[in-house]
Parts: structure tokens; sequence; C-alpha cells
């Protein structure tokens, strides 16, 4: 069998500016989005792009239009008409846009009724975002919708539909997003859109404060702290009856992760093997290969997951048959709807034994839009070299899916994680199994207390402990990580493992494409 391509089972899925090319698209979507009331004209769009090309943005999604939002810079003043959208927009044409002004104010954000409940408004936001950090406004402002609202008109004035939809009490499509995207209600704005029905002519008037504003200054001032958030899985190995089962449960942590505004979810090493309960039992090797048949829709199912949930997934790892060669392989399925692979380079004695596990080549370093990541699959986090040569590649964190039967073999794991943080100067996840899967050989039993690691300095928790899960029960943590406070301890910490190594008497030598690499 020849090795998966890979890019079968990618979705390409980007945000790029909105183009003129757009615009049947586009007029198609908002027809869709807000049934009956006027559509963008083409001289609309002509005039938004030729004016703030930067504001107008869209995503795309196997090269459909599947969302797009639209904005224009101001100046703030509390006696602007910010209830009356002709004018604050200029009725969509945004001549009153003004570079030099503090605040972005969004015109229109939608998403293609077919690509609902995928949190592209998020990335549509966090965009919106990072414009206002680009160009140091102080604050994003926005008129929202509240489509839910005729629903309730006859019980509830709109004060009060707002007032339950913050507290969680109702639900609506739009304002529910806004909050979740760290907007704050700022006031009521009565007949905004009175073509609106769905809102009965209501909108909100809602507010994101820029944090890295700085007052006075017109290009961007970074922020002292450049953080990651990742969440880490201890996941209970259970009897399942089929894979969407399966699926189901990983679904849970997922939607998790992405609630809790997630880069990065890291499943344990070869969780799959719980696949093994639901199909016939045979003899450990021929199991391993059975397992391997699932790939195709552990692919698709995990690259689907990662543009749904808008996270960055190190999908445990699987076994997969290549040319008739058995490996344990990590993905790692970017939010991008890209995906990357690392084969397992060390293999254990048991794997060898009992499922005929081979071993891979390579080192790779991934890169994300959260820096440069690598993945050392259980015990290969044991060997140094390995470490070594992906931080000489550049990367920040290592993400270690492990699956260990005893809390000797844990100790293994975690020991040496701790290790390799403090050689490289880096961050280091692990992730493991607990429970038990009866009659499932050589994945039978499980110990874990998976957690996140840094280097051992002042600056870092003090026992290099960032978080860890309490042993053998299932549970994430989630906890952030800041990228600049371990460039700092790289140039200066207390100690210099990797400047201080002495290359005269020792170096870690590498071939790859060919190529011979001293470190």
């Amino acid at each position: 069998m020849e090795p998966l391509d890979l890019k079968q089972f990618e979705w390409k899925i980007k945000v790029r500016p909105l183009t003129i090319e757009d615009f049947d698209a586009l007029v198609e979507m908002e027809e869709l989005c807000f049934p009956g009331m006027p559509a963008w004209g083409r001289e609309h769009i002509e005039s938004q792009l030729a004016i703030f090309p930067e504001g107008q943005l869209c995503v795309e999604i196997e090269g459909r239009l599947a969302a797009s939002s639209s904005s224009l810079i101001l100046d703030f003043d509390p006696s602007l008409e910010w209830h009356n959208w002709k004018a604050v927009a200029d009725d969509g044409f945004i001549r009153n846009h003004n570079p030099q002004g503090d605040t972005l104010y969004g015109i229109e954000i939608m998403v293609h009724p077919e690509f609902r409940g995928m949190k592209l408004s998020r990335r549509l936001y966090d965009a919106r975002k990072e414009l206002c950090r680009q160009k140091n406004l102080g604050q994003m402002i926005i008129a929202g919708r509240i489509p839910g609202y005729h629903q309730h008109a006859d019980a509830l004035s709109a004060r009060e539909y707002i007032e339950k939809v913050v507290e969680k009490a109702l639900y609506d499509q739009v304002l529910t997003a806004q909050l979740a995207n760290g907007f704050s209600v700022q006031g009521l704005i009565p007949n905004y859109l009175p073509s609106d029905t769905e809102s009965c002519g209501y909108a909100t008037y809602l507010e994101w404060a820029n944090l890295d504003y700085v007052r006075g200054a017109k290009r961007r001032f970074h922020h002292t702290v450049e953080q990651i958030r990742i969440c880490v899985v201890q996941y209970q190995m259970r009897s399942v009856k089929s894979f969407d089962e399966f699926a189901q449960q990983c679904e849970f942590f997922l939607d998790t992760a992405s609630d809790y505004k997630c880069d990065f979810i890291l499943f344990p090493e070869l969780f799959t093997t719980q696949l093994l309960s639901c199909v016939e039992p045979t003899r450990p090797g021929q199991a391993a290969r059975r397992l391997a048949e699932f790939t195709p829709q552990y692919l698709d199912f995990f690259t689907e997951m990662a543009v749904k949930y808008n996270v960055n997934v190190i999908g445990g790892s699987q076994f997969v048959v290549e040319r008739d060669t058995l490996y344990n392989i990590s993905y790692l399925f970017g939010r991008d709807g890209t995906i990357g692979k690392q084969y397992k380079i060390h293999i254990t004695p048991s794997e060898r034994k009992w499922w005929g596990v081979s071993s891979g080549e390579r080192v790779e370093v991934f890169d994300t839009d959260c820096g440069r990541i690598a993945i050392q699959i259980c015990y290969d986090i044991e060997f140094p070299e390995l470490a070594r040569i992906a931080a000489q590649k550049g990367a920040q964190i290592v993400f270690v899916p492990f699956n260990t039967d005893t809390r000797h073999g844990y100790l293994r794991v975690r020991h040496c994680a701790q290790a390799r943080c403090i050689e490289n100067h880096l961050y280091v996840a692990i992730s493991g199994c607990t429970g038990n899967l009866p009659f499932v050989e050589n994945a039978d039993i499980h110990y874990a207390q998976s957690g996140i690691f840094t280097p051992a300095d002042v600056e870092f928790a003090r026992d290099a402990v960032a978080a860890e899960c309490n042993p053998n029960v299932e549970t994430v943590i989630i906890h952030d990580l800041d990228f600049e406070q371990l460039r700092r301890h790289r140039e200066g910490g207390s100690v210099q493992n990797w400047n201080d190594r002495r290359r005269e008497l020792y170096r870690v030598l590498y071939h790859e494409d060919g190529n011979s690499i001293e470190i």
C-alpha cells in the first residue's frame, strides 16, 4: 500500500483580502444570510476596496466564499451618530474612512449558512483584532443584529432580551458569538436597520478594547507577552462500538479546547487502539494492521475538526501501513486545513515484538500560526539527540503523545521531557492515556499523568511544571505559554545549556536529504 496522499484529506481554508472577483459569491451569500434586506451593489464593494482594502476580508474554503467582513477606520467621537448605519458607514461606500483615526468600525460580518458552526466569525474577528494591533487602533466598534429577538418580542423588550443573552439564559446566533469574541455591550440602538425584521430593527452597540494601544503613536507596539494557549488531554481508554462513538468522545475535548480559545490540543499516543474493541479479536500484529484501516476516517475526522473548532490538533498517533510496512505516525492537523506528519523514530521492544512497528527516519519541525513546533512520540523524547535537532530547526515547543502501561514507563517519559526543556530552552507538553482496554493485547492497561513543562529558571514555575493532571483520571489541562519569556530565557537565563555545549569535545551529527548536518 502506497503512503496516503495527505493532500486528499486537507481542507484548503484561508483568511484573505476580499477582491472584486468575489462580488457575485458575496451577493449570493448576503441574500442567504439576510433575506429580504438590500444586498451590496457592485459600486459599494468597488468603493470599499479602493478606499480601505485591508479592512475587507473573507474566509475561503475549498475555493468557495464561506464568510466575509467589512470595516473602516474612524476617529472616535462620542457625539458621532453611531446609531445611524448610513451615516457611520457612508451607506456602505466608506468615503468617510480616516486612515489617521483610532477606531475600527465593523460594517458587516456574515457566514454562509452551509459553513455555520465552524467558528468562521472568530477567524474574522481575530483578523480584525490583529488589524487593530498593527495600526495601533484603540478599539473596535460594531453594531450587531439580534436576529433571535423577533421570537421573544411579544414577551421581552429589546433590553430584556439582550440582558438574557448576556446572562446566557437565551442564545442569539449573532450576539452570543460577539460576546464570545471579547465584545462588551455598550448600548442598544433602535431603528438601526428598519428592514431587519428578525431584529425588529434593533441592534446592539458593542466594543472591543485593544490592550496594546499606545495613545499618540501611529505604529504597532509589540506586547511584552507572546502567549499561546494549549490544551492537553488525559484520555480514558474505554470500549467503543464504532468509529462514530470514538469520534464523539474526541469531539467533546475539541469543543472544550475551542471554548477556551486554545491554539493547540494534544491527544495521546495510540489512543486510537480503543477502536480495536469494536473489531473482531485477532493476533496483535494483525490487529495493528486492522487498526490502520481506520486511518482514512481518522484523517477525515480530525481535519474537519481542526477547521471547525479553529484549533491546531496533534492527533495523538495512529498505526499506518505504507508499502506493506507498519508505522506509528503522529499527525498535525492545522486549523488552516493542512496536515503534517511525524513518524515515530525509536520503536520500543514491545512495539516491535507485539505489533511489528518499523521506525521513521526524520525529525520534522512544523511552521504553524503560533510558531515552530515539533512532535516526538513517547519513546523518542527519551533520546536527547532528537530534541537537539528539533531545537536547531527552531522548535519552541515539543508535543509528546505517549502511551505507557506502568508508572515506571510514565516516569521515563516525564523525566526525559523535563530534561529536554533544560537542555534546549523550550517547552514540552506530554499527553497520555489512562483506563483499561480488556482483551486488547499490549494496550490493556495504562498509566498517565499528563503535563506541561518549562525550563528550570527563576522566571518559570518553581518546579518547572507549568501545569499537570492528577494521575489516572480523564481530564484536561489548559495553560498559556509565553514565547517572549522563553526568548528572554534563551538569551539571558541563569545557565546557557545550549550555548555552553563543548562542541570541540562532542556534537550531534544527523543525516537528512542526503546531507550530513552537525549541531
